[in-house]
């Protein structure tokens, strides 16, 4: 059996006994052995190629690692057997790679560069293509040129690949003379790979990039080619809104099986979600080098201890970078992220036809982003609950501008309908005529019963009378700490319940909950703020502005009619 394949092997059953073997890694090596199974059938066009994972990780040990007292020869370890394996031995039909994606993250210090380095190595000079284009890329030049070292070292320690490779550091370039291929380290200078065809690329520290720019000029160029890989290789970050997380997510999934996506290999260490942090041995699942070893874990106990007796951001660093934990790094953040996330579901507002709602309205100054939210509550299983439905607008002027400041995709969320752009090309206002009438089509085409509508008083002078119409209560909701806090309180309980719901498409409502940070007036009451407070922060809260008016004044319209029942009651027992 082959080393990738009988790692796998190993680990499914149970026998691998080297270290500690998290639950996403175990999933990874059940995908694989999954694969060989359905191979070359016909809902499955893909075969592995044992040979072909043999030559890459016998090449590998063929280098030699310079650095340290004395040089010595690679010697991979199992996981990384089962990584190169799986890279270059699957093959699609045409006899090509079947991964043109990979996404690997683990703690730090555990070889993700040194793994894209033999990658470059072997694609650029060994793989047969000739005048390829490799790009070792980064957020910083700095951080490019740790996988073009890697390359360099292997190359200036071995008198044989010196002839091969032709090292040009000062323009962070290596040209590859069997195939007349080049590799070059690149950070956020993105021209200089626009329109390129890309053999490989390599995403250092993704969790860095505030967008996937990167990345998407990366995969841009590859559409045509038959064989290509763009491989990331990150460890876990602090903010679960970069691109880095959503790609993340997305692997997860794929190793889950609730995701498809057969070209893309995905290898995930990290710690498995009820594991004891200090518990050293458990260390290993998102150290699979450097805390393999006894030696290993007694190296990175001192860190541990630190970071358990700090707290605070030590902390959120030994979780995130030295054990893999994605941690949110705000100490002010309104919503449990990973709450907010695991309440998406699959429920849509035509399942809530017919039902009882309350509208809340967050209106922007006339050209940001304004929102629309209803709220329905409803029971499940015996238990309350709350589905939140979200809808924003923007005018047409200031999509671009919004774009590029707030560095979000609203251009797309526009396309998968959860934007409307309202106006024409010379409009900077939102049409605030629209927005009604989309309430007005909406409630008109599920049969909703609107009870109340909350609503910001700030701007809403033109904006009032139109909301006549609906014949419901019309609620100014003071955006003030004392007036909102009750109903914040309660939704923050309620993710952290799972009694909130709404639609896991709807990843605009999805960011700016992930945004919302908590401010506290001097009575310790709490509202929902952008970042720091900024004013002109591009972090916008306006859906979770328009969720909390909602729930707002469902609280208040549910405390008036308890208020009324009890004072019916007194008034019947009085008369009695």
């Amino acid at each position: 059996m082959d080393r990738c394949t009988a790692f796998a092997q190993a680990v499914v059953d149970g026998t691998y006994n080297g270290r500690a073997v998290g639950e996403l890694e175990k999933l990874a090596c059940q995908r694989h052995l999954n694969d060989l199974k359905r191979q070359n059938t016909a809902g499955f066009p893909y075969y592995y190629d044992e040979e072909a994972a043999q030559a890459v990780i016998s090449f590998a040990e063929k280098l030699t690692i310079a650095e340290g007292a004395e040089p010595k020869p690679v010697q991979l370890r199992p996981f990384q057997d089962f990584i190169f394996g799986s890279l270059y031995g699957w093959k699609n039909k045409d006899g090509y790679r079947r991964f043109r994606l990979s996404y690997i993250e683990m703690a730090r210090q555990n070889g993700k560069s040194f793994t894209n380095g033999i990658n470059a190595s072997y694609i650029g000079n060994f793989s047969g293509y000739q005048y390829g284009q490799l790009y070792l890329t980064a957020t910083k030049q700095d951080q490019a040129k740790i996988v073009f070292n890697e390359v360099a070292k292997f190359i200036y320690s071995d008198p044989d690949l010196g002839e091969l490779f032709d090292v040009k550091d000062y323009k962070s370039e290596i040209d590859c003379k069997l195939t007349n291929s080049t590799i070059r380290a690149l950070s956020r200078d993105s021209k200089r790979i626009d329109g390129f065809r890309p053999l490989f690329g390599s995403v250092d520290e993704y969790h860095a990039h505030e967008t996937n720019q990167m990345y998407k000029l990366l995969e841009g160029g590859t559409g045509n080619m038959p064989e290509t890989l763009i491989s990331i290789i990150t460890t876990a970050g602090f903010d679960l809104n970069a691109p880095c997380y959503e790609m993340r997510r997305i692997a997860e999934q794929i190793l889950r099986g609730s995701f498809h996506k057969e070209t893309e290999f995905c290898a995930i260490y990290t710690m498995d979600k009820d594991d004891d942090i200090w518990d050293p041995m458990n260390w290993a699942k998102a150290n699979p080098l450097t805390c393999e070893t006894e030696e290993g874990r007694e190296r990175m106990k001192d860190t541990a201890a630190t970071a358990k007796l700090a707290g605070g951001h030590e902390l959120r660093d030994f979780m995130t970078k030295r054990l893999n934990i994605w941690v949110q790094d705000a100490d002010d953040q309104l919503f449990d992220v990973e709450s907010v996330i695991q309440c998406g579901v699959d429920k849509k507002l035509s399942d809530f036809a017919g039902m009882e709602c309350y509208a809340g309205l967050d209106l922007s100054s006339g050209g940001d982003l304004t929102t629309l939210s209803l709220e329905f509550p409803y029971k499940e299983s015996g238990r309350q609950k709350y589905y939140i439905w979200s809808h924003s607008f923007m005018p047409r002027a200031r999509l671009q501008e919004h774009i590029q400041t707030d560095e979000a995709p609203y251009d797309i969320w526009s396309k998968q309908g959860l934007l409307t752009v309202t106006g024409g090309a010379g409009d900077y206002k939102n049409d605030y005529k629209f927005i009604i009438k989309t309430l007005k089509d909406q409630i008109e085409r599920f049969d909703l019963k609107l009870q109340a509508i909350g609503y910001d008083p700030h701007n809403a002078d033109a904006f009032l009378p139109d909301l006549d119409v609906f014949g419901c209560n019309l609620t100014p909701i003071t955006q003030s700490a004392r007036f909102l806090n009750d109903a914040t309180q309660d939704m923050r309980l309620l993710f952290k319940q799972g009694d909130i719901a709404y639609d896991k498409e709807n990843d605009l409502l999805r960011w700016s909950f992930v945004n919302a940070k908590m401010v506290v007036n001097s009575f310790g009451e709490i509202k929902a703020d952008k970042e720091n407070g900024n004013a002109k922060s591009c972090k916008r809260i306006d859906p979770v502005d328009a969720a909390i008016d909602a729930h707002c004044i469902g609280m208040k319209c549910t405390e008036a009619e308890v208020d009324m029942d009890e004072s019916i009651q007194k008034f019947l027992k009085w008369m009695g």
